[in-house]
């Protein structure tokens, strides 16, 4: 089986795409990744078991105008023609606006815009309707699609007025290897710090309630020029691999306060080297990793800064935390993702005229 599939070097996508591209080549799977968009990100530590492809094309979420997208999308489609695959595997649903496809479509829904300002509580610009309408388009002309989460699923379902429930594929990540480290008794967290979904106003209104710092990990300005200010947090910038992998080896508390996390890649990173976990009750957060984390009300600081401190003063709630955060974390892998993504592909070829519900 050859696969073409998009990925992009902003966010969780290139971490998501280089692990299922990896797995999915030791099932003997032929692996295309497609890059879209900024490329310098990802000049190293992809799998030399793909073929990595610099399209220059633009990505659906920074483009100027629906016709970006759907050139974008043609564009796939040439490549994937080129190419010679059995499967077209789409991380950015708009794209299948724009078929024909030589190849079945899949496509997964990591986030979108609507879906972004739903959890905002906020309506989307009308500027930006022309997105959700080619998302919608999308989703509805894919052969396949599903989505990190059951949460994510159902909230892209009810946004979109789907007719069916796109299947859920949980995403992987391979464990970072861990230095020998001393523990450290601080907080940290890691992410786009510049999205507001992540709410790092928030994040540092915690920090200024803490007696131990709160380290952030993660750039503040994005790559449209929005920018977070913060006045308590201790500001790391972007680290690469090393640095973030020596950060979770002391087993700091970890916390995210996002309000939008379709999976959560940095959560998983953080509870597979055995970090406390301090995360958002939203739906997501429960349904990955309620019984292995705190989980508290999205928007109280102060709820935050309780939890912290209940898991500083408690030895033993700290062990519990860090082990429970491990076996949760075993669920989630490259070799779990990948047996569910083939299940999808393979499912389109034995059966191509099936639809996804």
């Amino acid at each position: 089986m050859k696969v073409l599939m998009t990925c992009d070097a902003v966010g969780g996508v290139w971490q998501y795409a280089t692990d299922l591209a990896q797995a999915l080549a030791g099932d003997g799977v032929e692996v295309v990744l497609a890059v879209l968009g900024p490329v310098h990100a990802c000049e190293s530590g992809y799998p030399t078991s793909v073929e990595l492809v610099h399209t220059n094309l633009a990505l659906d979420w920074l483009a100027a105008g629906p016709e970006e997208v759907r050139h974008t999308g043609r564009a796939i489609a040439a490549l994937a023609a080129e190419h010679r695959v059995d499967v077209i595997h789409l991380n950015s649903p708009a794209l299948a606006a724009a078929g024909p496809f030589p190849a079945p479509v899949v496509a997964v829904a990591h986030g979108c815009i609507a879906t972004w300002f739903d959890a905002m509580s906020e309506a989307p610009p009308a500027h930006l309707a022309w997105h959700a309408d080619l998302v919608r388009a999308g989703l509805n002309a894919a052969s396949a699609v599903f989505a990190p989460s059951a949460a994510y699923a159902a909230a892209v379902q009810r946004r979109y007025g789907l007719g069916f429930a796109p299947q859920v594929v949980h995403n992987g990540r391979t464990p970072a290897a861990l230095a020998a480290a001393q523990p450290a008794d601080h907080v940290f967290t890691a992410g786009r710090l510049w999205d507001r979904v992540k709410r790092t106003p928030l994040l540092d209104a915690v920090a200024a309630l803490l007696p131990v710092p709160f380290r952030a990990a993660g750039p503040v300005t994005a790559p449209h020029g929005e920018r977070v200010e913060t006045s308590h947090l201790h500001l790391l910038g972007t680290l690469d691999a090393e640095a973030l992998a020596a950060e979770y080896a002391r087993q700091p508390v970890f916390v995210s306060a996002a309000c939008f996390e379709p999976f959560g890649l940095a959560v998983l990173e953080a509870a597979q080297a055995g970090c406390p976990l301090v995360l958002a009750g939203i739906e997501t957060f429960r349904e990955l990793w309620a019984g292995a984390a705190l989980l508290v009300p999205e928007g109280d600081p102060a709820a935050y800064g309780a939890a912290i401190a209940r898991i500083r003063g408690d030895a033993g709630l700290r062990a519990h935390l860090s082990q429970a955060a491990q076996a949760r974390a075993l669920r989630y892998t490259p070799a779990a993702m990948a047996a569910g993504t083939l299940a999808v592909y393979r499912d389109l070829l034995l059966a191509p005229e099936r639809r996804a519900a």
